[in-house]
């Protein structure tokens, strides 16, 4: 195995970014931050590009940060923020912005990481997979924007049970929750996650990236305001040239081919 933090498997019409520190459970540091936002940035620049599909090496998909860069002697505090505010903030930022599908193939432990998985559009888990809000434990708030997604994704009781009690979260239940997309069996997880890639790198990419727009700003807009969002974004949506091959596709009744992002 590659000692780099981040590998990156470049496929037709997307890539597959692989959190790449086994032996610490794909932990972040600072190398490893670094690296995956380079990786993205090359992903977004490529127009051929039209979705990123986003695992871990080994027994873990992320366990969280690093803990031991943020070790101190007895008595002594950390200041802690900074981490957040330059490289797991950004990251989220990044996630929900990018104008293709992003997918999370969640293959064993997500700790304090997953909320990255969550920053995801789809998040496929192997059955043996938990999911482990684990702050609580060393006295501190889910963070990456967890505060922001459990209550939104499973309701307000679960999201406090699965905050403050710091439980493991099977895969299953995680599916059942509506926490997560799809829970699948170990062996499939790598194909399931391709293969809804392979069906995004041939998808109306500019379309998607609207839908993703919209599905954000929808948690802070009245339904007046999200009306009119959805009038806009139609609008621009019916000016790219995918939304009149789809049409024709449909009745000619075959497959479109659909320009992506150029």
């Amino acid at each position: 195995m590659s000692d780099q933090p981040i590998l990156v498997e470049q496929q037709v019409g997307y890539r597959i970014i692989t959190l790449n520190r086994p032996d610490k459970l794909n932990a972040f540091n600072d190398a490893m931050h670094v690296a995956l936002r380079a990786a993205i940035d090359e992903a977004e620049a490529d127009l051929d590009c039209r979705a990123i599909l986003i695992t871990g090496a080994g027994r873990a998909f992320c366990a969280g940060q690093d803990l031991s860069d943020r070790l101190v002697e007895p008595g002594e505090t950390v200041t802690l923020g900074a981490t957040q505010e330059n490289f797991y903030n950004p990251l989220v930022r990044k996630l929900r912005a990018l104008p293709f599908p992003v997918v999370a193939a969640v293959n064993g432990v997500a700790g304090a990481g997953s909320s990255i998985a969550l920053a995801c559009d789809i998040v496929i888990a192997s059955r043996s997979a938990r999911f482990i809000q684990s702050f609580a434990r060393v006295g501190l708030i889910p963070d990456s924007g967890g505060t922001w997604f459990l209550p939104r994704l499973v309701g307000d009781a679960r999201a406090r049970g699965l905050a403050l009690l710091a439980q493991e979260l099977s895969a299953d239940k995680a599916a059942d929750w509506g926490l997560i997309w799809r829970c699948v069996e170990d062996t499939a997880l790598i194909y399931e996650a391709r293969r809804v890639c392979e069906h995004f790198s041939v998808a109306p990419t500019k379309g998607l990236a609207l839908i993703k727009r919209a599905l954000d700003a929808s948690a802070a807009n009245t339904l007046d305001a999200q009306l009119d969002l959805e009038r806009d974004l139609q609008r621009e949506a019916g000016f790219n040239p995918d939304y009149p091959e789809g049409v024709r596709a449909f009745m000619e009744k075959r497959k479109p081919k659909f320009t992506g992002r150029k």
